[in-house]
Order: C-alpha cells, then sequence, then structure tokens
C-alpha cells in the first residue's frame, strides 16, 4: 500500500530520498524516510504517518516536536498517536530533534549537542554550521512533505513534548498563520531562566538575553500570544518541574487571556506514559481547529 501513497525514491532539487521503512499502520502507513537537508547540511530522518484518506486526496498534517535525547523514533513508536489520527484523517510528522553524523558537533551531555537543538538557528560556533533546526522546521521539511506526499499546505497544527513543546510554542507564535492549533506536553515553558535553556542558548545563540527571547515560550505568550487556541497538559509530579518553569506559561496565558487551557494533571510525571495518556484529547483538539481552518 506504501507505494500507492509515494514514489519509493524521489527527486528533490538534486537530492535523493530514500525510504527507510513502510509499514501498514491503522489502515495507512507509517513510513521513515531520510534525505539531504539544505538547512541542517547533513542527513536528516523523519517519520511520517498517512491515513487510509491520503490514497485519495491530501490530508491535514499534524507536527510532533519531540524532547531532549530523541530522535524521530520515540514518539512514532511510544506515543500512541496513530491510532487517534487515523481516526481523524491526519497525517502526522515526527521530525528529528537535531542535526546528526560524524562531522556535526556534540557534547557529551545529554542535553546540548546530537539530540538537543532545541530548534532554534545556532549562532555560534562549532554549532552554527549545522544546528539550523528551526530553519529545517520552518522552512526545509515542509517543503519536503508539501511537494512528495500527499499533505495539505494551508491545515496544519503543531503539537510536542518537553524541549518539542518549547519548539512546538514558539514556532506556533512565531508563524501563525501557518498552524490552526498548538498544543504542548510538558513543555519547557521558560528557557530564559531555566537550565534547560540558559545553558543551551548561550552555547547555541551567545550571551545576548534580547535573542533568547523569540524561542521563549512564556516571553513570546507575554508579547504576541497565540491567535487561536492553545492546550497545554502538565503532569504535576514531573520529575523535571524546576527546568520547565510551567508557573511562568501560565501566568502568562492568565494575564493575556489567551484562548485555550492549562492543565495541571495529577500523578502523572514527564514520560510517554503521560503523553500517551492525553493524545486522544489532543489529537481530537487539533482535528477540531484543522475542520475550521
Amino acid at each position: 500500500m506504501g507505494q500507492q501513497l509515494l514514489t519509493v525514491c524521489v527527486q528533490i532539487k538534486g537530492a535523493s530520498m530514500e525510504t527507510v521503512s513502510e509499514n501498514a499502520c491503522f489502515g495507512g502507513v507509517q513510513g521513515v524516510y531520510r534525505h539531504r537537508a539544505t538547512s541542517t547540511g547533513c542527513d536528516m530522518t523523519f517519520g511520517l504517518f498517512l491515513p487510509a484518506e491520503a490514497r485519495l486526496h491530501p490530508v491535514p498534517l499534524l507536527w510532533y516536536l519531540s524532547g531532549l535525547t530523541c530522535t524521530h523514533e520515540n514518539a512514532m513508536t511510544k506515543a500512541g498517536i496513530q491510532a487517534h489520527a487515523a481516526a481523524h484523517g491526519l497525517a502526522v510528522v515526527f521530525p528529528d530533534t537535531s542535526p546528526r553524523g560524524e562531522d556535526v558537533a556534540d557534547d557529551a551531555a545529554f542535553d546540548l549537542g546530537q539530540g538537543a537543538g532545541f530548534y532554534v538557528n545556532a549562532t555560534r560556533a562549532p554549532w552554527a554550521s549545522h544546528f539550523r533546526m528551526w530553519d529545517y522546521i520552518a522552512q526545509d521539511l515542509p517543503r519536503i512533505l508539501t511537494a512528495n506526499f500527499p499533505v495539505e499546505e494551508d491545515r496544519q497544527a503543531i503539537t510536542g513534548h518537553s524541549m518539542g513543546g518549547h519548539g512546538a510554542l514558539t514556532l506556533a507564535m512565531r508563524l501563525p498563520e501557518r498552524f490552526a492549533s498548538v498544543s504542548a506536553f510538558a513543555p519547557i515553558a521558560y528557557p530564559s531562566a531555566s537550565d534547560w535553556g540558559r545553558k543551551q542558548f548561550t552555547a547555541y545563540l551567545g550571551e545576548d538575553q534580547v535573542q533568547w527571547a523569540a524561542h521563549d515560550a512564556s516571553l513570546l505568550m507575554q508579547e504576541t500570544g497565540f491567535r487561536g487556541e492553545v492546550l497545554i497538559d502538565q503532569g504535576n509530579k514531573d520529575q523535571f518541574l524546576d527546568l520547565l518553569r510551567p508557573e511562568a506559561l501560565a501566568h502568562a496565558m492568565a494575564a493575556r487571556r489567551q484562548p485555550g487551557a492549562f492543565r495541571m494533571q495529577p500523578g502523572y510525571d514527564h514520560s510517554y506514559f503521560f503523553v500517551a495518556s492525553f493524545m486522544a484529547e489532543h489529537v481530537g483538539f487539533h482535528a477540531k481547529a484543522l475542520a475550521g481552518a
């Protein structure tokens, strides 16, 4: 069935895209693909779920951005999103979290370097040559998806977990015409004031905190908010609460009177068990927004 939906290897502006795998999944296809990315200057891998409707016509697209140490694969196999997406006829893309390769800069710490791209365009050495994850998510991968798969360019939504929740919120607020809705699971909510943020922003962007503000969900919420509804779920037993700083985002949403909901879920931690527990509600939230887009 996968061959009905896409060509095994297509040409994208002179660079080939490789089909790593395709598996039947809830009536559709869960694929994994590799391509050369102009933004990051290296090979990038992403997962893409296409529901059965994609055989007949282009379908709306939900982005899922993953957290620290993850690849494209973690949420694809653990978040339980495909069944809910299939029920609503949505495609879901699972990008990687950073550039990778032997010639790509890295760090011994788990929260910097490969697996920790933070969805920014690095401007400092040694990161600047490859760590351009903002451009990859905002420009490079969208062009590849809409050019080669049956997904709609004008009906898209975005969600993410932890570092990916940070990325989803900042992308949605800075690209308001692209995304009909945004949600997040336990996002890094106030990176400018957290060790999960200050360390990475300093390494990637330098010490000028004015540059940081464009990648801080709480500061962006204060400044611009989001034109549609926002859904945030946070577990009150999350072992990383002091690093996530969810109270800053909740206060910013309330002060701005941002439409949507910030929900503190009792008993839940930071794991994919938490993400999977509320995934049906998040997919339904996005499906409703996309239906009206």
